[in-house]
């Protein structure tokens, strides 16, 4: 689950399509609660421009690792079209709760990364749909990693003093790494002479 910007609301998913005639969408689920959609809830959209529509959702299935959603009075594909792109939320005080020791994704971005006891930044964002795990995107250095939070890297979490503590594979950060300006040139640089 990510958290909205402004706070007040929690992403349970994203639509990445239209899905059918009859105004269904598919979405990506970004939640691990089980049967955390049934039908009749109440679910807020929310657009690429900020704009905001209250939807509730009539029914649901699985389809190809995607969820397939229909929504009240979303009849067709040209009713449906506007969705895509959309995050599918709902208010933070209605998010599940979790069992002891469980922690929202959301709630670590401002946390400091540490790897090994160095610290390496600050989450920025969390995004889901890479692979298996959610990738935290941590700032430090001037630089940008993409850190999978994955549960065979995890030491420990404590939200109270913002820390995410892992313990990841000798050059995981530096593959995870986006290039400098200057790897970028000298790739480049490279590249001409071979030509």
């Amino acid at each position: 689950m990510t958290q909205d910007s402004n706070g007040g609301f929690i992403t349970l998913a994203r639509v990445a399509k239209t899905q059918g005639r009859h105004g269904e969408v598919a979405a990506e689920v970004h939640s691990d609660v089980p049967d955390r959609f049934v039908e009749g809830m109440k679910l807020s959209a929310l657009g690429k421009d900020n704009s905001r529509r209250e939807l509730e959702l009539e029914g649901l299935w699985p389809h190809k690792g995607l969820l397939v959603l229909k929504f009240v009075g979303v009849d067709s594909i040209s009713d449906a079209e506007p969705l895509v792109g959309s995050e599918l939320q709902v208010p933070q005080q209605d998010r599940a709760q979790l069992e002891q020791g469980w922690t929202y994704v959301s709630d670590l971005v401002g946390c400091s990364v540490f790897d090994h006891g160095r610290e390496v930044g600050r989450i920025e964002d969390v995004q889901f749909g890479a692979g298996e795990a959610p990738l935290l995107i941590v700032a430090g250095a001037g630089r940008k990693f993409d850190v999978p939070f994955a549960e065979a890297y995890l030491e420990s979490v404590n939200l109270a003093r913002h820390e995410v503590r892992m313990q990841l594979p000798d050059g995981m950060l530096e593959v995870n790494a986006p290039m400098t300006a200057e790897e970028k040139r000298e790739q480049g640089r490279a590249a001409n002479r071979k030509t």
